[in-house]
């Protein structure tokens, strides 16, 4: 006979999945069958580019726009979003390049066949309703009112009944809660904190909250003349900004004073990637064990221009395979972000999944710099 001398309980929570990073991007992408190693790069930086993910560290965090595009495509257009479609396109276009079918054909029946795009595309038009497509429903308040997160045309933001609030662009969608939703509502709603008089304008400076995080801003607008305002530097919570500390970020850029070699002004400022001081051409960043922009004197700033400009370290390649006879350029074989690749200096090449990089020798490695030269180069992205 058992008899039970203890009991202990132990809690324990599931954690969920780590968020993808570029490389575990790519073995998703592999693992699937979606895509080839020359095309995994154009794939990030095309969900980058249409803000369909952004960079926090490593990690790639969906956003809004992307759970709106999803769901359109999930409901509308499902065919589209299997993951099997995208393998047997994948497919087609192999047997292309193999000279087994005719891409003209292959087009043709993915567009004007009987199942294909144009034909799928003008029948779901007549079911889809921008409004719910954009639209996700996050809770209800405790008056009964939906809280809502809208897609528009400036991006996400927070709808409750007649009141409106921007989403913080860092927000990742898994950290927005009811709780967090009603906050940014009822801040919005409050308006701008009044913190006192410029006394130099006269003006009254305001403490808001805005698309890209917190702000101070000098007076307001008239006309088409927007006010002077200037963003709260990286850890600076809201509550801790007064009159003074406002007047110091609304004094940003400032001038420090002169360098004794070039004669050209120091300036210090605080950017996107945070603070840093300038002089002419020469810049450089503030490290956060230094003075910040609010404080940091002109040796301080002098000391840091002072310092050889960080560079990104070249890697080191996994082998030199041995310089090509035609051009009398070293070939060697490298690892990067999406696989090992082989490069000549100018030109990259990756290497076929059926291809082993510790067996690649100098002539396959030439063979693959050439056949990647004669492919034609795809034009550049232009910034819109």
């Amino acid at each position: 006979l058992l008899q039970t001398e203890s009991l202990e309980s132990k809690g324990h929570q599931t954690k969920p999945p780590a968020r993808l990073t570029e490389a575990s991007l790519v073995k998703e992408l592999e693992a699937r069958g979606i895509g080839r190693p020359s095309t995994y790069a154009s794939i990030i930086d095309t969900i980058l580019h249409r803000k369909y993910v952004f960079k926090k560290g490593t990690a790639m965090v969906p956003t809004f726009t992307a759970f709106a595009v999803t769901r359109l495509l999930e409901e509308h257009l499902t065919w589209l979003v299997d993951y099997e479609f995208t393998a047997r396109m994948e497919n087609q276009l192999d047997e292309i390049a193999r000279g087994k079918d005719d891409s003209l054909e292959v087009l043709q029946r993915f567009y004007s066949g009987e199942a294909g795009l144009k034909h799928r595309l003008s029948t779901a038009v007549d079911d889809i309703d921008a409004r719910t497509v954009c639209t996700m429903t996050l809770g209800t308040t405790e008056s009964g009112v939906d809280v809502d997160i809208r897609i528009g045309k400036f991006g996400p933001f927070l709808s409750s009944g007649d009141d409106r609030a921007d989403i913080p662009r860092d927000l990742p969608p898994d950290e927005l809660t009811l709780t967090k939703a009603i906050e940014l509502i009822n801040e919005k709603a409050e308006g701008p904190r009044e913190l006192g008089l410029d006394p130099e304008s006269e003006k009254q400076v305001f403490l808001a909250i805005g698309r890209f995080g917190p702000y101070v801003q000098l007076g307001e607008q008239e006309g088409k003349t927007k006010p002077k305002r200037s963003s709260l530097l990286r850890g600076m919570l809201p509550e801790e900004v007064d009159l003074a500390v406002a007047l110091k970020l609304l004094a940003l850029p400032r001038e420090l004073g002169t360098h004794p070699e070039s004669s050209e002004p120091v300036m210090v400022a605080n950017g996107r990637y945070g603070p840093y001081v300038k002089s002419g051409s020469e810049t450089r960043s503030i490290p956060a064990d230094h003075a910040g922009p609010l404080h940091i004197t002109l040796d301080q700033a002098l000391t840091l221009l002072a310092q050889p400009k960080a560079g990104r370290k070249s890697a080191e390649p996994l082998k030199v395979l041995g310089a090509d006879p035609s051009t009398d350029r070293e070939l060697k074989l490298m690892n990067g972000r999406y696989g090992p690749y082989v490069t000549d200096g100018k030109t990259n090449a990756s290497l076929p999944k059926s291809m082993s990089p510790d067996g690649i020798d100098l002539e396959e490695a030439i063979a693959l710099i050439r056949k990647r030269e004669s492919m034609p180069k795809r034009p550049r992205r232009r910034k819109s």
